[in-house]
């Protein structure tokens, strides 16, 4: 679906959703409407839309059920042989609810056919909203959630020249000392509700102190010379 911009679905995109039999979305257990779906809802009828419950919690076991009703309810209309769409923000293939769909949907039908749409992502976004280049010549790219932990980051800010961090949400004053220390702060740019209404993109120091959204982006650059 892209980062939430209605515009940033792919031509490809949209002509799966309109293809397919089924359309289904991922819904936190809060219920509220979420940026894949808001972005279907742009396109498609409501009614053509299906909520699959996916829980946000810490709890693993929760998750693993709502997996595995969720791969059940799919693979139920997939037996019809019916197409099913999932719509998925960002890409399908980096850190998507699907790939937890899909693996359970491959294990309930062993020969489904199982096909990924490539999307755009929020580092793609905030690179071209905020004029940030992220990558010249031989320079390399790290992209790490901070759930990942504090030292992995900083580990990824000694070793490349430009570093994305995603998720860091409620630990970004975290994600945000570890970049000072690393002289890596300065130029770093930060974004969340990318081409939506609310979004925000500016100076990543100016986040110093503030809690960031679960889902926003940071890109830190910087050249070769400048790592230790």
């Amino acid at each position: 679906m892209g980062p939430g911009d209605p515009e940033l679905l792919t031509i490809k995109g949209l002509r799966a959703l309109r293809e397919a039999d089924e359309v289904f979305v991922p819904v936190a257990d809060t219920g509220e409407v979420g940026r894949a779906e808001a972005t279907v809802r742009e396109y498609l009828d409501e009614g053509r839309i299906r909520r699959l419950l996916f829980a946000l919690s810490d709890d693993a076991g929760a998750r693993e059920r709502n997996w595995t009703d969720a791969a059940r309810e799919v693979s139920g209309y997939l037996r019809e042989g019916r197409s099913c769409a999932f719509a998925t923000i960002g890409d399908p293939n980096v850190y998507s609810t699907f790939t937890y769909l899909a693996r359970r949907v491959r294990e309930s039908l062993p020969g489904v056919e199982i096909e990924t749409v490539p999307g755009i992502t929020a580092m793609q976004d905030l690179a071209s909203r905020s004029g940030t280049v992220l990558l010249e010549g031989d320079e390399r790219l790290a992209l790490l959630p901070f759930t990942a932990g504090e030292e992995r980051l900083r580990e990824a800010l000694a070793s490349f020249e430009t570093v994305v961090c995603y998720k860091g949400g409620s630990r970004m004053p975290e994600v945000l000392g570890v970049a000072e220390e690393a002289r890596r702060l300065g130029g770093a740019v930060y974004g969340a509700r990318l081409g939506i209404e609310g979004e925000e993109v500016v100076p990543a120091a100016g986040m110093l102190g503030r809690e960031g959204t679960y889902l926003s982006t940071v890109i830190f650059t910087g050249k070769a010379e400048r790592l230790g």
